[in-house]
């Protein structure tokens, strides 16, 4: 069944792959995404699919972002919220406008983005929302302190929502990526040292792949999980 699907920040990296795999399923697929037109118009010229730009840190943006795919494409029935920056800081040079722009675009964006496709999704008898969790949280990695305590909350702001919207027949799942080999992560700490030391802490000795991610948000979005909600889905090949 054809479904209208919108991934925030789904022009690269994780965002494509996962873009990518929903319009393979069959899904009109809509991404969202906030500075490179570049790479947007690449990624647009190679798969057709819709891009639409907004920053997701901005609230009037993001409600007038998803009023347009709704009213080109179509109400939404799978929303994809992917749209995050891991920006590196030191916790004595934050400031609170610093806290307010990294909470703005790795935290609240997604509860907004689910309360506007709710209306959608309840009169179509069902949906799925993905929040996009991290890693980075539960291994305590250094210089991210307002990205994991957002990438926290998500796993919280998950189980909320389900529970909220679930006798509407809306899931609400995270999905929590590991040490994806994206090109911004290789570029921010890929060395042989680094990659080495990673493998050693995962169970599976092999590099985590956008595809694998987008492989567990394509089953998440399916009606093969009908009965998957309010849980976290790592895939992160064991490295806990």
């Amino acid at each position: 069944m054809t479904k209208v699907a919108l991934v925030t920040g789904g022009t690269r990296g994780i965002g494509a792959a996962i873009s990518r795999a929903l319009q393979e399923a069959g899904h009109k697929v809509a991404a969202s995404y906030a500075g490179n037109d570049e790479a947007a118009a690449k990624f647009q010229a190679e798969t057709n699919i819709p891009v639409f730009k907004w920053d997701v840190g901005d609230y009037d943006a993001c409600a007038a972002g998803i009023a347009k795919v709704e009213a080109d494409i179509g109400p939404i029935d799978i929303l994809v919220n992917n749209a995050a920056n891991d920006d590196r800081h030191k916790v004595e040079e934050v400031t609170p406008e610093y806290w307010d722009n990294r909470m703005a675009v790795n935290l609240r964006h997604l509860f907004f983005a689910a309360q506007a496709v709710a209306p959608s999704m309840k009169a179509n008898g069902g949906g799925a929302i993905i929040n996009l969790g991290s890693i980075s949280w539960h291994l305590a990695l250094p210089e991210i302190a307002l990205y994991q305590t957002a990438k926290a909350a998500i796993e919280g702001m998950t189980r909320a929502l389900a529970r909220d919207l679930g006798e509407d027949n809306i899931r609400v799942t995270c999905v929590v990526p590991g040490g994806v080999k994206t090109p911004r992560q290789m570029r921010l700490w890929h060395n042989p040292e680094e990659e080495a030391r990673m493998l050693g802490l995962q169970c599976l000795k092999q590099r985590v792949e956008p595809r694998d991610i987008a492989a567990m948000v394509l089953f998440l979005a399916s009606d093969d999980a009908r009965l998957c909600t309010a849980h976290n889905y790592f895939v992160d090949a064991g490295w806990r």
